[in-house]
């Protein structure tokens, strides 16, 4: 069975918007070597509208390794709104489906669906029980304000940290499972 996993970067505060004006200090050949390793071990992403129009207009327009292994991947975009989906490969997933389609899509074979950013997405998903692990690469800066990494209300888990990683940076890489009722790690979809 595939696993979701969503990687996202955060500030030592829990703010997730803008990585661009906190996380660069923090980032170095080292850390991105870790997250090619982890796109390189990944067939799709899957990611909320905002990200993936974001993603859109700069991806396509880069060529290394890792950027033609994730223009190369299957992406796959949730949306009530967007009508065509530019990025080849995409396929547009509509909100009232999301829930049924990603476990249908876990049930695939394939490798794992990868998860950029944190949102209404990421939060429905583990509302659900549907994320298998969580990558957080925590910046050691504290912004006091912006978007908060997990928002929704209903969004409560028990995670088990099973790895965790120190740039030389100070970035720090957590690797996180959720564990069910009886601590035990939880089997998502």
């Amino acid at each position: 069975m595939r696993k979701i996993i969503t990687m996202t970067q955060t500030t030592l505060d829990g703010f997730i918007d803008n990585p661009h004006l906190w996380s660069m200090p923090y980032t170095n050949e080292e850390s991105m070597a870790y997250a090619m390793d982890l796109a390189l071990g990944s067939d799709a992403l899957l990611l909320g509208r905002v990200t993936y129009v974001g993603m859109s207009q700069a991806w396509p327009g880069m060529s290394n390794p890792y950027a033609d292994h994730v223009n190369s991947i299957q992406k796959y975009v949730v949306s009530s709104t967007l009508e065509k989906a530019e990025w080849e490969p995409s396929t547009i997933i509509h909100g009232d489906d999301l829930v049924a389609t990603v476990t249908e899509l876990k049930k695939q074979p394939g490798g794992n669906i990868m998860i950029w950013g944190c949102g209404q997405l990421t939060d429905t998903l583990m509302e659900h029980g549907l994320l298998d692990e969580y990558r957080l690469l925590v910046s050691p800066v504290i912004v006091g304000q912006g978007q908060r990494l997990f928002r929704g209300e209903n969004v409560t888990a028990t995670l088990e940290l099973v790895d965790s990683t120190t740039f030389d940076t100070g970035l720090l890489a957590l690797t996180y499972r959720p564990v069910n009722a009886a601590g035990e790690q939880a089997t998502a979809g």
